[in-house]
């Protein structure tokens, strides 16, 4: 089995209710058998560059870990971070941040397309991921 390198993820979630989560994931990310490590998280203050901001945060990272909780569909931030991830082609994942309650999804994902994973070890252990089919049987 190929070795695998620690996947940079950009944090996108709802910093009015669900910077617990963030907190929580960070913490798991310091873990010595952590497959992915934080290169960035959601801008706190608007600025009018934020977006500017974003862009650049998110352009650094391989995967977008989006923490859904129980306001995540009116954060307008994290909307339109999943919309910048698009626009740049990196991927983004939701995760469940609440096992108990409803868990909303961001505002412009489908409940089609745009699965919510539930925030366990070994989904995101999975989820993140990142090399092709072929490097993760050899």
């Amino acid at each position: 089995m190929a070795t695998r390198t620690r996947t940079p993820v950009f944090i996108s979630f709802d910093y009015d209710h669900d910077a617990r989560l963030k907190d929580l994931l960070v913490g798991q990310a310091r873990n010595d058998d952590s497959p992915f490590f934080i290169e960035d998280w959601s801008i706190k203050k608007e600025t009018k560059s934020w977006k500017a901001d974003a862009k650049r945060r998110i352009g650094r990272s391989k995967l977008v870990l989006v923490l859904c909780g129980h306001h995540t569909d009116s954060a307008v931030g994290v909307a339109a971070e999943i919309e910048i991830a698009r626009q740049l082609g990196v991927r983004f994942i939701l995760l469940r941040g609440y096992r108990k309650g409803k868990v909303e999804r961001p505002a412009g994902t489908s409940w089609f397309f745009d699965t919510m994973h539930d925030w366990t070890w070994d989904n995101l252990q999975r989820l993140t991921d990142v090399r092709p089919w072929w490097q993760k049987i050899w």
